[in-house]
């Protein structure tokens, strides 16, 4: 064998490696792209199971806001529901005995 020769086996054994080297890099790359996707992918999951507690504490929160106001409200409506009728009940004694001062001598 002469010189060219071995020097062509010699190039093609090194261009043989170069590209087990590169498919072996592309490998490694795919890899670790399904990692990195996988990983993301945990990382959206729980996001939105943050997002979700976090809405249902918000919503629970509101829906017990909005019992305590309702409840203060119709506290506050029976109250003034007993104030009325406890002033009307005083007019309408008064309004009796004003009846009952004109009519009976």
């Amino acid at each position: 064998m002469d010189a060219s020769s071995r020097v062509l086996l010699e190039l093609a054994a090194r261009e043989q490696a170069l590209d087990a080297k590169i498919e072996a890099a592309r490998t490694a790359a795919a890899e670790q792209v399904r990692a990195a996707e996988t990983q993301a992918a945990q990382i959206l999951q729980e996001a939105q199971a943050r997002i979700d507690a976090m809405t249902a504490e918000h919503e629970q929160a509101l829906d017990a806001e909005v019992q305590q106001i309702r409840s203060q409200a119709s506290a506050q409506a029976q109250t003034q529901a007993q104030a009325t009728r406890e002033r009307a009940e005083g007019k309408l004694t008064a309004a009796i005995e004003t009846i009952m001062r004109a009519v009976l001598p």
